[in-house]
């Protein structure tokens, strides 16, 4: 007969040990490998390789801290007018010299020759218009003589006339006779009538001939003097005063027209010239304030010129001083400058640093409030300086934003932080 066998009770409790060991091992086992495998986009670093900053409002100040270098305040550039070939070098390079003193002598036989050619041409038009100039007086003169005389034998037939009426009422002259002293008187005014009034047309036309004449003759002279003056270019001279830099001719040396060979800078006039990134091309302009570190002072100064031209991604902007020039400044120096971009005023801050170099500030990882972990997130930020970055947007006073290099964080979005 079966009867039923009995375990002994140790072994159901064994059963049911391992029974609900292994489920609590699975859960322990899916804890563990949550916590160290992170999820997709989700980048596990440690947190003393990040630097941590909190968000806070602070008077955000708005400048721009650039290096400069002293430059002329202004440059003048001197050229060869005419080609020519070095014949002698009078001024040394790095030498004062004052307004029309001589630079250099070229030489040009084939200009020389030229202009004699040309000079004789323009002596003979300059002749030809005197000539015109003496006809037009000869023809005046000839018609004022004919008027004069017209006007004598005029005058002397009406006195002819006035003596033969005079008879002729006493009855000593005969009316056929008196007509014949009145015909020629009338002759006679009426060739002063037609002289007189033909005078005044060839008057007009005359003038206008003159100043014709008048006009081709200072043409002609223009012509002349610019002639000589091709000549006189091939003496170089500076056209104003400073100091001559960048003069390296040398004697046999050939030049071209309109080959530069030097400058002439300002002395003891000078200004600044700072090269900018390009970021900030559209918030440097004319007129803003700015300050020059030299030794132990600040010296005010004002931009005076951008450059809209973009070099290397950099752009120049010219600076003058607002008042008298600190002494001793020399060509090339470097000076620390300071250019007030905007008023200072209140803005969320966060530090200026590497984490904007990889989003150029458009996003930031904010800290989550466990401190265990960081979330990409978007963000807009405004102006900058070296210290701070105004946020506009995305993010609140009191948020932990990672402000250390995301160079190595780029491809994710969330980083878990142990």
């Amino acid at each position: 007969m079966d009867r039923a066998v009995r375990r002994p009770r140790h072994h159901v409790l064994m059963r049911r040990a391992v029974r609900w060991g292994a489920a609590v091992a699975v859960l322990v086992a899916s804890v563990v490998v949550w916590r160290i495998v992170p999820a997709s986009g989700t980048l596990s670093v440690r947190g003393d390789q990040l630097t941590i900053e909190t968000v806070r409002s602070a008077p955000f100040l708005d400048y721009l801290p650039v290096r400069a270098s002293v430059a002329p305040l202004h440059v003048t550039y001197v050229g060869a007018v005419q080609g020519g070939e070095v014949s002698e070098v009078v001024a040394r390079d790095g030498a004062l010299v004052a307004r029309d003193d001589i630079l250099a002598r070229l030489t040009n036989p084939q200009l020389q020759l030229d202009v004699t050619s040309r000079e004789a041409q323009i002596a003979s038009q300059l002749g030809a218009v005197s000539a015109q100039r003496l006809a037009l007086q000869q023809t005046r003169t000839g018609e004022e003589s004919q008027l004069g005389e017209a006007r004598y034998n005029l005058l002397k037939a009406r006195r002819e006339l006035e003596i033969h009426e005079q008879l002729h009422a006493q009855g000593f002259e005969s009316d056929a006779n008196l007509q014949s002293y009145r015909d020629e008187a009338e002759y006679d005014a009426a060739r002063v009538a037609r002289l007189d009034a033909a005078r005044g047309q060839d008057l007009a036309v005359a003038a206008r001939q003159s100043d014709e004449i008048d006009r081709e003759a200072q043409r002609l002279r223009s012509n002349l003097e610019v002639v000589e003056d091709s000549l006189n270019a091939l003496v170089l001279r500076a056209p104003v005063a400073g100091r001559l830099t960048n003069f390296d001719l040398q004697p046999g040396q050939s030049l071209k027209a309109g080959d530069r060979i030097g400058q002439i800078d300002s002395e003891g006039q000078y200004r600044l010239d700072a090269d900018i990134d390009e970021f900030y091309l559209g918030r440097v302009s004319v007129g803003q304030r700015a300050d020059a570190e030299m030794g132990d002072a600040k010296v005010a100064m004002t931009v005076a010129r951008v450059h809209p031209q973009v070099t290397n991604g950099q752009f120049r902007a010219e600076l003058t001083f607002d008042g008298a020039m600190p002494a001793g400044l020399r060509r090339g120096e470097s000076v620390d400058v300071r250019i007030t971009l905007g008023e200072t005023h209140p803005a969320l801050v966060l530090p200026n640093g590497a984490w904007l170099e990889a989003g150029g500030g458009s996003a930031a990882f904010v800290v989550t409030p466990d401190g265990h972990g960081a979330d990409r997130a978007a963000i807009t930020s405004g102006r900058r300086n070296p210290e701070q970055v105004e946020i506009t947007g995305g993010l609140h006073a009191g948020d932990r934003v990672v402000v250390s290099s995301y160079n190595s964080y780029k491809n994710f979005n969330h980083l878990s932080i142990h």
